[in-house]
């Protein structure tokens, strides 16, 4: 395997940490880090498609070519999905900031701050379903770099293992975290009046600057806060822990249930797919 790759994973490791790190706005340092970081990442992401321009082209194109295996077209399609996400958060982003872009004015700022965090949670899911798309691949990549050239009875007992607990605790978290409420404004963001958002309040727009920002505070507070950590409220303030390990166990957890749920779906459909072919072979 060229070494190009590994960085190539080690990349997307660090990428994916950072990602989660977004989904609280208090750690390393508070909203500061959330958009420097993201702008970085956003510096990345944008490259990375820029020097990749003919390959995003061809996967577009692959989604109507009808001879497409489906697990084919389906990777392309959420290849595709993510692009346009990934972008909508970015571009959305950058259009609410408040420390590397203050003065950025526009005139629906509140549908873009909702639809930035809402999108957010989606993108978590289609990530976990990349990766749940692609986990062979990555085990591969795992057993190269720590050398595993054979299969040990030990460590597939403790995958078996590492799964349930992980499908128990994600889940868990994914409730706890009110993730599924967050999943139900997806539909709400393309309607200013959807019951998802709770009514006009989250579009008016306040007369003063500080108004705005205690808006904008109570709103990230609600749906970013919620990370399945311990937190208090002391009046109208929500207070949470900023432990970065916490807030990466969380979201990392939910990520797993996705993840887990379509690697055992995929595998189910090759095993049907394979058993057809062989059942077709011996008529």
């Amino acid at each position: 395997m060229k070494k190009s790759n590994y960085v190539k994973f080690g990349l997307d490791i660090i990428m994916a940490v950072i990602f989660v790190l977004f989904f609280n706005k208090r750690v390393l340092g508070g909203l500061a880090f959330h958009e420097i970081a993201g702008i970085a990442i956003a510096a990345t992401f944008f490259t990375h498609v820029l020097l990749n321009w003919t390959w995003v082209k061809k996967v577009t194109m692959k989604l109507f070519d009808r001879n497409l295996p489906f697990k084919t077209k389906l990777g392309c399609f959420l290849n595709v999905l993510l692009l346009i996400s990934m972008a909508f958060i970015i571009i959305s982003g950058i259009l609410v900031s408040k420390v590397v872009f203050p003065n950025i004015d526009i005139g629906n700022d509140r549908w873009f701050e909702m639809s930035h965090i809402t999108i957010s949670f989606l993108v978590l899911i289609l990530v976990a379903v990349h990766v749940g798309l692609h986990w062979n691949w990555i085990m591969n990549v795992l057993k190269k770099i720590f050398s595993i050239k054979a299969p040990i009875p030990l460590f597939s007992l403790l995958v078996k293992f590492a799964t349930v607990a992980l499908l128990v605790f994600g889940g868990y978290q994914i409730f706890s975290s009110n993730f599924i409420m967050h999943l139900q404004g997806v539909p709400g963001i393309f309607d200013s009046s959807s019951s998802h958002f709770e009514g006009e309040e989250h579009f008016e727009r306040f007369n003063n600057s500080e108004g705005d920002q205690k808006w904008a505070d109570h709103q990230f507070d609600r749906h970013l806060a919620q990370d399945g950590e311990r937190g208090f409220k002391r009046g109208n303030r929500h207070f949470e822990s900023v432990n970065p390990l916490g807030v990466i166990g969380t979201y990392f957890s939910i990520m797993s249930v996705f993840i887990i749920i379509t690697y055992y779906l995929d595998k189910i459909a090759t095993r049907k797919r394979r058993s057809a072919v062989d059942t077709g072979a011996k008529l």
